[in-house]
């Protein structure tokens, strides 16, 4: 197994460093807040009845709340945060900037990752949420997903079922939905099952190779009154796998939306000049020539997204959570949130030497991933020190 040399491991520090400095850039907005707000295209999200603009705001890495008021004014309404984001800072930064807002000019949707296998899971559960509420200062939020749902039969526990029931009945939250980065047509299709689902956050993108049999997925949701939220939409954030070259968000956005069923996506802009690029596309939803054009360029292209598609775990002699670990070599050198990477792997249990012993890596990706050098590059960093990370 190849290991990884101190120039490589060193640059992940140096991207931890420059997380840091991407995420306080402020450039000129393209919204002023005196100038005249255009009109962004709303649709309606399933059986909830929330109107929402197709273009939303993805929290996660956003530490400025000047960008949040930027988005705010230009138009957007959802706002998209998780429990775990930046340790809580994401979710209180929101709670900041809302406290003083009217309550029905915007929604917001939290997400918590569901330990099933605790037996204190239910006092843990409510915990999360209630955890989440005061560091938004709100009594409820609009949407609470069940977070990075992957393996089947989570959804339908009855476990699950009952406290999201109880969350719900509570007035603590309005919606409840469920995120998946894996096994999504499968999820989709055991959510509408469980027939308390009333939003799906999902991964959706032009790189997909599943996209028929997601779409039909989707379809059949729609159909029971699901509503779909996309997430992922800029395929890893950059056109390259070295991630060097920011890839244009607005082709990507543009290309979403072409699917009516997808009520809004969520990119994760963090500064002026992203929210910019993704206003852009809002204000043009419709897929221009060009759009398909630079899409299609990227198409055969290796990018940081990793399909999900499992065959690696197979051929894996360790049997390793590789799209996991792939996803987090993408919020790494894709993002630049290392601290997000950090956090992926540990969730994980991984020590950052998981492949010693491996002569050859045997394990093999369709998107032409190398696996084994990407796992050396990013797995070292659950041995970096958190305050490094950002």
């Amino acid at each position: 197994m190849k290991k990884i040399d101190r120039r490589k491991f060193l640059g992940i520090s140096a991207l931890a460093g420059a997380g840091a400095l991407a995420t306080n850039v402020v450039a000129r907005p393209l919204m002023k807040e005196n100038a005249t707000k255009k009109a962004i295209p709303t649709r309606v999200l399933g059986k909830t009845g929330l109107e929402i603009p197709v273009l939303s705001m993805g929290v996660m890495r956003a530490d400025n709340p000047a960008v949040v008021r930027a988005a705010y004014n230009a138009g957007l309404t959802h706002f998209d945060t998780a429990h775990g984001y930046q340790n809580g800072k994401n979710e209180e930064m929101l709670g900041a900037f809302f406290r003083d807002k009217d309550r029905n000019t915007f929604t917001i949707a939290t997400k918590g990752k569901a330990n099933l296998k605790s037996d204190n899971f239910e006092q843990e559960y409510e915990d999360l949420l209630n955890t989440s509420l005061r560091r938004l200062q709100m009594d409820y939020v609009d949407i609470f997903y069940t977070h990075a749902i992957e393996d089947f039969g989570a959804l339908k526990n009855p476990r699950m079922v009952k406290m999201l029931k109880k969350f719900k009945e509570e007035g603590k939250i309005r919606h409840i939905g469920f995120s998946t980065h894996a096994n999504k047509p499968g999820q989709i299709d055991e959510a509408i099952e469980a027939g308390i689902y009333e939003v799906c956050l999902i991964s959706y993108n032009f790189k997909l190779d599943i996209l028929p049999e997601l779409n039909a997925a989707i379809q059949r949701g729609i159909d029971a009154g699901m509503g779909f939220v996309a997430m992922k939409t800029m395929a890893g954030g950059v056109e390259d796998a070295e991630g060097k070259k920011q890839v244009d968000g607005a082709a990507c956005l543009r290309w979403v939306w072409q699917n009516q069923n997808i009520t809004t996506a969520i990119p994760g802009f963090t500064s002026f000049d992203l929210l910019d690029n993704c206003l852009e596309a809002a204000y043009s939803p419709e897929l221009q020539q060009k759009d398909k054009n630079y899409l299609a360029n990227l198409q055969e292209k290796e990018m940081l997204y990793c399909q999900n598609c499992g065959n690696c775990i197979q051929q894996c002699t360790k049997k390793l959570p590789i799209p996991a670990i792939m996803r987090a070599y993408m919020y790494n050198y894709g993002y630049k949130y290392p601290a997000l990477s950090k956090e992926t792997l540990m969730d994980l249990a991984l020590t950052g030497n998981e492949c010693s012993g491996c002569e050859t890596c045997k394990a093999t990706c369709p998107s032409g991933f190398n696996i084994s050098d990407k796992i050396a590059a990013i797995t070292p960093i659950v041995n970096v020190p958190s305050y490094f990370l950002t």
